[in-house]
């Protein structure tokens, strides 16, 4: 079959993607970044979901539509072109209307409601249990943890998928894949703790109310791992029907147990999962830097920063202009940074601020090199810094 897949560059659409090629199908994979499927070898057809788009076009000669776009986090908007707007649009080029309409009309859909989904790589909740299993010291948990889980492997998930489209079987349906094994959220992190290799630790229990407001503030700072939908997800455990999903496909997914136990943790793995909360934390300590070195720069009178800088042949008017338009440029990455505007292209600003800054007072005004509480010297972890910080915000 030709299928067209919505959302192909998600951490579940890379799954389906390449699940289905594996088993012989052509894939037209839809994102709104597609360089990276173009290296996988897939034909793409990128597109923006919260615009419009060609669909009559990116449909021809597909057989199916496979829509495994969705956003944890976003505005209103952004959410109801995602989940809403974009695929009625979709359906109706294929001649096919919407979800509702396309089942009272006896047109073959199968709608897949998964539980948590788990796999080689992470994203969104899966990534956060990981980080929470590996801290240091404590286990964080959400409430008392006994929400409970029943993951399933995103591969057995995508094996649903090619199921419903092979077969015919599932027409109809509204399912809710999800493994045997359930769980509750302290035993989830217990076993991930022991997979990641870390010792076990103290249970640290969470107060909902303080998780929920840092969840709203996740939100309005797009902090990522922190948001709302996160919360809400760890907060009401995520469950399904096993015994009824089984009846229907006749599959027989992973528990987590398994999952663990078939792939041991690699360094990749630990890393990610130590850093992944240490992402927000490194741009908040780079926005404060920015901020303090812009508002301290604006306020300090010329002569506390001219002495620093006597050796620099530009007279001290020069010289405080051109300090006074850096803390402007300061202040406006801070905000850039609160704002999460375009973070890894900020990321590269940054860099080649802060690289300029050394360079040209380096050369200038070489005993800054020497000064006794760091001067320019600073300049070279905290280059390291922002370097570690553009890698972390480009997740694909």
């Amino acid at each position: 079959m030709h299928i067209f897949l919505l959302g192909a560059d998600g951490f579940i659409g890379r799954h389906i993607a390449t699940h289905l090629r594996q088993h012989g199908h052509e894939v037209t994979a839809s994102a709104r970044r597609v360089s990276t499927l173009k290296q996988m070898g897939f034909a793409t057809f990128q597109a923006d979901l919260t615009k419009p788009a060609n669909w009559e076009t990116a449909l021809k000669g597909c057989d199916t539509i496979v829509n495994a776009a969705g956003l944890l986090n976003g505005s209103e908007a952004d959410m109801h072109a995602v989940h809403s707007k974009t695929p009625t649009a979709l359906y109706a080029a294929a001649k096919q209307p919407g979800e509702a309409v396309a089942r009272a009309s006896g047109l073959p859909t199968v709608i897949l409601r998964p539980s948590m989904v788990l796999g080689e790589t992470s994203y969104g909740g899966s990534s956060l249990m990981r980080a929470l299993a590996a801290t240091p010291l404590f286990s964080p948990m959400v409430g008392d943890g006994t929400q409970e889980f029943d993951p399933i492997h995103a591969d057995d998930l995508a094996a649903t998928v090619r199921q419903a489209l092979e077969t015919g079987t599932l027409d109809g349906q509204t399912l809710s894949p999800c493994g045997p094994e359930r769980v509750t959220q302290a035993e989830m992190l217990t076993a991930m703790r022991a997979w990641l290799g870390r010792t076990s630790a103290r249970a640290l229990h969470l107060p909902l109310p303080l998780l929920r407001a840092m969840g709203w503030l996740g939100d309005k700072l797009k902090l990522g791992p922190i948001s709302t939908a996160a919360v809400t997800q760890f907060e009401g455990g995520v469950t399904a029907d096993h015994a009824a999903f089984a009846k229907a496909t006749g599959q027989q997914p992973r528990g987590l147990s398994e999952i663990l136990a078939q792939r041991p943790a690699g360094t990749q793995d630990l890393w990610h999962a130590r850093l992944y909360l240490a992402r927000p934390l490194i741009r908040f300590a780079l926005m404060f830097m920015w901020l303090l070195s812009g508002l301290v720069g604006l306020f300090l009178p010329p002569e506390r920063f001219l002495d620093g800088l006597s050796g620099v042949p530009l007279s001290g008017q020069a010289l405080t202009m051109a300090a006074r338009g850096a803390d402007l440029i300061d202040l406006a990455i801070a905000f850039g940074l609160l704002a999460a505007w375009r973070l890894p292209r900020l990321a590269l600003f940054q860099l080649a601020m802060v690289g300029s800054y050394t360079l040209v007072f380096g050369l200038m005004a070489p005993s800054l090199w020497l000064e006794p509480y760091g001067g320019l010297l600073k300049n070279l972890p905290i280059l390291c810094l922002i370097w570690v910080h553009m890698i972390l915000e480009e997740e694909r």
